[in-house]
């Protein structure tokens, strides 16, 4: 059974940096597309990056986000520059089977972590 924990969040304010961490545990995920995925209140939970043989993002994102992978350590990192208010949400690390496609849909994904709270002021 594979476990997914997240780590990092806090609050910040706009324009600040964080990163995201998500330590993998009771599975091989280094062969697994790795996502992260955010929800912010009252709305659906969305893709926001993942990365499987290259690494993909929703536009909002894009040039702000950079997804890695660290396989000896067994860790997966969102590194979040230039934050906005915007960006405000749970971010959930999850682990996907498909790797022959940049997928971005959440059931694709098997395996969730719990969340961890980003809060951008402004």
């Amino acid at each position: 059974q594979g476990q997914l924990v997240e780590s990092g969040g806090g609050l910040v304010q706009a324009g600040g940096s964080l990163r995201l961490s998500c330590a993998t545990s009771g599975r091989t995920f280094s062969a697994y597309t790795m996502g992260w995925f955010r929800q912010a209140p009252g709305k659906e939970r969305e893709f926001v990056a993942g990365l499987s043989w290259r690494s993909y993002y929703t536009d909002p994102v894009k040039g702000r986000f950079t997804i890695s992978r660290d396989n000896a350590k067994n860790t997966v990192y969102l590194q979040m520059n230039n934050l906005k208010p915007e960006d405000t949400a749970v971010y959930f690390c999850a682990a996907s089977q498909i790797t022959s496609r940049a997928t971005m849909a959440e059931y694709d994904y098997n395996y969730w972590g719990q969340g961890t709270q980003v809060t951008v002021s402004s």
